[in-house]
């Protein structure tokens, strides 16, 4: 039997992205001819996109976890690493992405829409792209990015004009199987309807959706039959039409109870208020049903309801009524606020802005937040002294070693780098020149020396080999 899913909650990650790769280049009588290692590639996006043939979300029902794929390694020869495929998941239209705060992250209506859920992570530098006048041979690359990770929730809300609403039975599918093309399951018992049924009505030169709104008992608005699961399919129709059992064989039920019960669990789910309504009075093709739509209609009319009597087996009734509906979804079309143009708001980032912020926490750690350092730590190969020495390079220009010496912040004293849950700890030791100094010639391979011109080669030897013969004749065997 197939399963209607309308809500699910979905974990997405994004791809990461590939390492740099550190390598030199090397071939016959040029052993080293400098840096050539690649750039890793980027990670995938996870995307939702709306697709017209999917209509439940049944599949992620069954798979909740998704992932798009990394993006390679960088590689010798200046061979980038390949990108990371973005994942594509498809979603019915009128699905609402939130995240796990139960905030609308997007609202996912009309064909070929996207929401980029999750970005992969930024490939990481190869050493060829670190080289520079100061550093010829780096020896070491940058770490590809973790791509985005987020939990999510998905919600179908149906996107229909028209409402059907009403108790198990009233003939709400037989309804929309009469108005429309739809062939919905219809039987003789409660719930029998499982999934909203939609159908696509025409009525001259009008043509609008109806839905029906299976489930809805007393009780529904607080979770108890279907209604709960189904409510929710209400939200984006324009009109509600009460489909009223005029022929029911429960004797404790009769049509007004039911529109009271059912109008009740309207008002308490919320938000539907403003909705035009109308009833209609089904099965009057039964003379007892037919006999119960006149005493009953006078009652309807003083609430200023519109009451169409109908029969979906004779087809009495049901042109008046599918003209009525067209006329008020083109109300509700009419009035609806034109759609604003596409603003694009531009933040120039402030003069004073420093990229990132040094705050002193309780028990006198310094955190360090902000996009740049943040992304840094994350790229840094914390095994390779030399990547740790330009991180400290990166760090001093940035101006984070100011910012901590005008917090306070001594010699010793704990610095973090990122949130609380990921972030980098270390003593601080405050230094008057950057990370490169301190280390000597970081980045220069002596290896590189072969490169000199042999004229300098040459004249290095000779004052090698005179400081030599000066140590030696200095020497005195018997001395000491």
């Amino acid at each position: 039997m197939t399963t209607f899913v309308d809500r699910v909650e979905l974990h997405v990650a994004a791809g990461n992205g590939g390492h740099g790769c550190a390598s030199v280049h090397r071939e016959k009588f040029k052993p080293l001819g400098g840096p050539d290692g690649g750039n890793g590639g980027r990670g995938g996006d996870v995307v939702f996109v709306v697709d017209p043939d999917v209509t439940t979300l049944l599949e992620y029902h069954h798979g909740p976890h998704r992932k798009a794929t990394n993006g390679r390694p960088g590689e010798g020869g200046h061979r980038s690493g390949q990108d990371g495929k973005d994942l594509v998941l498809s979603v019915p239209e009128g699905t609402v992405v939130l995240d796990s705060r139960g905030e609308v992250l997007a609202d996912m209506v009309g064909a070929g829409t996207t929401f980029v859920a999750g970005r992969g992570g930024r490939g990481g530098l190869g050493n060829a792209a670190l080289a520079s006048a100061r550093r010829k041979a780096p020896g070491f690359a940058l770490l590809g990015e973790p791509g985005e990770a987020r939990d999510v929730v998905l919600e179908l809300k149906t996107v229909a004009d028209v409402a059907l609403v009403g108790y198990p039975s009233a003939g709400k599918s037989s309804l929309i199987s009469v108005l429309s093309a739809a062939k919905p399951k219809i039987a003789d018992y409660p719930f029998t309807t499982l999934v909203p049924n939609l159908g696509v009505v025409t009525a001259g030169a009008s043509v609008y959706t109806i839905a029906d709104v299976p489930g809805l008992i007393p009780g529904a608005s607080e979770g108890k039959g279907l209604g709960l699961e189904f409510l929710r399919h209400v939200e984006r129709c324009s009109v509600l039409v009460h489909v009223l059992d005029c022929a029911t064989l429960e004797t404790d039920r009769d049509p007004v109870s039911d529109l009271d019960v059912i109008e009740d669990e309207l008002r308490q789910y919320g938000g539907l208020d403003d909705r035009p309504r109308l009833v209609v009075l089904n099965k009057t093709d039964i003379p007892e049903g037919k006999d119960l739509a006149d005493i009953i209609r006078p009652d309807l009319e003083e609430r200023g309801l519109p009451v169409f009597e109908v029969s979906a087996v004779s087809g009495q009734g049901l042109k008046e009524l599918s003209y009525a509906l067209a006329r008020l979804v083109d109300e509700a079309r009419a009035a609806r606020p034109a759609p604003e143009a596409t603003r694009v708001v531009i933040r120039p980032k402030a003069v004073d802005d420093t990229g990132f912020t040094v705050t002193r926490e309780e028990d006198g750690l310094f955190r360090v937040r902000g996009e740049k350092p943040e992304r840094w730590v994350r790229q840094t190969d914390f095994n390779n002294e030399e990547a740790v020495g330009y991180l400290a390079d990166r760090l001093a220009r940035l101006g984070v070693e100011d910012e901590l010496l005008k917090a306070g912040a001594r010699e010793g004293d704990g610095v973090a780098i990122g949130p609380e849950d990921n972030a980098v700890v270390f003593d601080w030791e405050p230094t008057m020149v950057t990370g490169a100094e301190m280390l000597g010639r970081r980045g220069e391979d002596h290896r590189m020396d072969t490169l000199r011109p042999a004229a300098q080669r040459r004249r290095d030897r000779e004052a090698e080999r005179d400081e030599a013969l000066r140590a030696y004749e200095d020497f005195d065997p018997f001395e000491g």
